[in-house]
């Protein structure tokens, strides 16, 4: 089975926008679809539903065929303050899940597909999203059709605004030792590329306004390539499909 390259952005808000639109044209020269993860944020400064000028190019790159995965509700994880779905019961976690869902739709954004701040979920909130209609989540080691009861595994490779320190996945935080750890992520998404696996890698378009990072993921991207990996989405296929991703 040939290896499958998933590519995510996060952190996507007015300031951080044009570092992502660079970053998406990149992926459309490589024939890379990008998956997009979004938050409506309602107690941010950075609130998705009074940035209209990030909603409209977020629903472009949607039509031009990437996909949109709810990343959140209105918490954003802070060094004392955990992820936001990381403890919750499935009651609370039900009511933030609809919530968002809700303003999704309001938006015109609405997805099935759910990838939790920190890509960490409770056992809880994961047992909530098909109550609320979510038919895919992407944690941090895997993607678990929910409908089907399947899992793909592979582990997340990412970069900044998604991660914590010791979540186990590769990652890089601002302190650590950039080129060390922009090389470890390259080399990663290579192995995972040659052995067929799949390749998760995540970056927030903070992120990608630093050369380093940038730099990093770019590179990345062309050694999974090299290695034959094919382009995927986190996305939801009904099943009348053939399944993609």
């Amino acid at each position: 089975m040939s290896a499958r390259l998933i590519v995510s952005v996060s952190g996507i808000r007015d300031e951080t926008r044009d570092a992502a639109a660079e970053f998406a044209a990149e992926m459309d020269r490589r024939d890379i679809e990008l998956s997009l993860l979004v938050a409506p944020r309602l107690k941010d400064k950075y609130r998705l539903t009074r940035d209209t000028e990030t909603q409209d190019w977020l629903r472009m790159r949607r039509d031009h065929g990437d996909a949109l995965v709810l990343h959140g509700y209105d918490q954003a994880a802070t060094k004392r303050r955990r992820a936001e779905f990381a403890t919750l019961p499935a009651h609370e976690a039900q009511l933030r899940l609809r919530a968002a869902d809700r303003v999704m739709e309001e938006i015109g954004m609405r997805t099935r597909v759910f990838a939790p701040p920190r890509w960490v979920a409770s056992p809880g909130a994961v047992s909530a999203l098909p109550t609320v209609g979510f038919r895919v989540f992407a944690g941090l080691v895997g993607v678990q059709d929910l409908e089907r009861g399947t899992t793909v595994r592979g582990r997340v490779h990412g970069i900044g605004e998604g991660f914590g320190t010791g979540s186990g996945g590769y990652v890089w935080e601002p302190g650590s030792t950039e080129p060390w750890w922009c090389r470890a992520l390259v080399m990663g998404a290579g192995r995972t590329a040659r052995r067929g696996g799949v390749v998760r890698l995540s970056v927030s378009a903070k992120q990608l306004g630093r050369p380093g990072p940038r730099a990093a993921m770019l590179d990345a991207v062309d050694l999974a390539r090299f290695h034959g990996a094919t382009s995927a989405r986190y996305e939801w296929v009904p099943r009348s499909r053939t399944a993609v991703a």
